[in-house]
């Protein structure tokens, strides 16, 4: 098929793979354009996508958005069969959705009508959902609420988002390709209207760990905010991020370091962090941290 890929991060590139390996045409790949990065957070970095469809040899297209003029046209003119999108962050306006001739493909990462939205993995966590997966959606001018092509599942269990977002990127690659082999078959399934629940975008202020609330949803949220922005708490001006953590049973004052080996009583049950980070230096064992930053028995944090 005659394909454009529109997408930006790393969660996208497996599906533009996905596609080449295919064999299908793609004849441009839309993305975000280049931000600011690199070492001194100055220089412009091209995103993962950008990257690649620039080492596969296709053309690359960065407008700032898609309403105007000049767009538009120039997106219908590529005279394609599909588009496909994977995470690509601008809206599509209706006629960029109308160009080609079976639509925009989108890969989603949530079982819709759940989690619609901007982060719907990390939502998924958070919630204490036992499974996820994707969806491959014809989109529409609504949020998320295209008509469903095929979808795949995967249990969570302990997986941190970027465990499951690298999991579910491979997911949606090969489902997308399979999708288009057999487009022409298939037809679409309207989503229900039960169900519908929203993964609105995750805000920094979130990683902020409360010990009042459960161990087991600070633990969800240790996972949940895993790689980025990384679930913290503050002790003596210093912010210290908690990797990987267990939740086990107990009951003593929430936010209490209880022993040598920083248990932290929360609300209901206790945290046992395992793997930690203090501010400028690399991961480390709650052991690591204590012989280098004095936490004792009988603190309490936050």
């Amino acid at each position: 098929m005659r394909l454009a890929f529109m997408g930006t991060p790393e969660f996208a590139v497996p599906t533009l793979d996905a596609l080449l390996e295919a064999g299908h045409d793609v004849v441009a790949v839309y993305t975000q354009p280049p931000r600011p990065g690199g070492r001194r957070g100055k220089e412009l970095t091209p995103s993962p996508v950008h990257k690649r469809a620039e080492a596969a040899g296709i053309e690359v297209r960065t407008p700032e958005r898609l309403r105007g003029p000049e767009e538009q046209p120039a997106f219908a003119s590529l005279d394609l069969d599909a588009a496909v999108v994977a995470a690509y962050g601008l809206i599509l306006p209706e006629p960029i959705l109308q160009a080609p001739r079976h639509g925009c493909l989108n890969v989603h990462a949530s079982l819709l009508p759940r989690w619609r939205g901007a982060a719907p993995i990390q939502r998924a966590i958070l919630a204490g959902d036992e499974s996820t997966g994707v969806c491959i959606m014809g989109m529409e001018k609504g949020l998320d609420t295209g008509p469903v092509y095929a979808c795949r599942e995967t249990e969570i269990g302990g997986k941190t988002a970027g465990e499951l977002t690298a999991e579910l990127a491979g997911m949606g690659g090969a489902l997308m390709a399979d999708v288009l082999s057999r487009l022409r078959d298939l037809v679409p399934e309207p989503q229900p209207d039960d169900g519908v629940t929203y993964a609105h975008k995750i805000d920094k202020a979130e990683a902020r760990i409360d010990f009042a609330r459960s161990a087991e949803e600070v633990e969800r949220q240790v996972r949940a905010f895993n790689p980025v922005p990384g679930a913290y708490f503050e002790h003596q001006g210093e912010r210290v991020k908690v990797l990987a953590a267990r939740a086990i049973p107990g009951d003593h004052e929430p936010g209490t370091v209880l022993d040598e080996h920083f248990a932290i009583a929360c609300g209901t049950g206790v945290l046992l962090p395992t793997l930690v980070q203090r501010a400028g230096k690399g991961a480390m064992t709650a052991d690591e941290l204590l012989r280098g930053f004095a936490i004792p028995a009988g603190t309490r944090l936050g």
